[in-house]
């Protein structure tokens, strides 16, 4: 009985081997396309909200009820290219932070926002409450639209004007 494998069992295994670095070397590639793509898409959804201003039109809660403010000019975001966004909530202003991970998410950071009491009626208190539960975003037909998490309502934008 000899020790040694066959030259038939050897050109098995170094095929078997090779097929196996194959793949491993194929997913490793196509990993590497897909974070680059993901990359690209992360971009691209920061680079559609970066440097625009907005004003508020709406808001629909999830149970259909609709909120509109006295006057959109008193709420309005600027999402600056470096991350920041910049409000005004009625009577109080203030700034924040923003990102999105990719097309349609969106995170909102603390806001640091003057003190002012705003008169009864405003939409303030309910925007700086739900500020932390916006998850996602939508551009339609110009506008943008805010979403809460969990179907709690949504938030429309329209540009503000020049």
């Amino acid at each position: 009985m000899n020790a040694f494998p066959s030259h038939e069992a050897v050109k098995r295994s170094l095929s078997l081997l090779l097929t196996w670095a194959t793949c491993v070397a194929l997913t490793l590639l196509a990993g590497a396309c897909v974070t680059k793509r993901e990359s690209f898409r992360d971009q691209s959804a920061a680079k559609s909200l970066a440097g625009t201003s907005w004003r508020l039109v709406q808001f629909e809660g999830g149970d259909g009820n609709v909120l509109t403010p006295d006057d959109r000019s008193k709420y309005t975001l600027q999402f600056m290219p470096d991350g920041s966004v910049s409000v005004r909530l009625d009577c109080n202003r203030g700034s924040g932070t923003w990102k999105s991970a990719g097309p349609g998410q969106i995170e909102l950071g603390r806001l640091a926002l003057t003190r002012a009491l705003c008169p009864p009626g405003s939409l303030h208190d309910q925007i700086v409450k739900q500020w932390p539960y916006i998850r996602s975003y939508v551009m339609r037909n110009g506008h943008l639209f805010l979403s809460l998490m969990a179907d709690g309502g949504t938030y429309e934008f329209e540009p503000v004007p020049p």
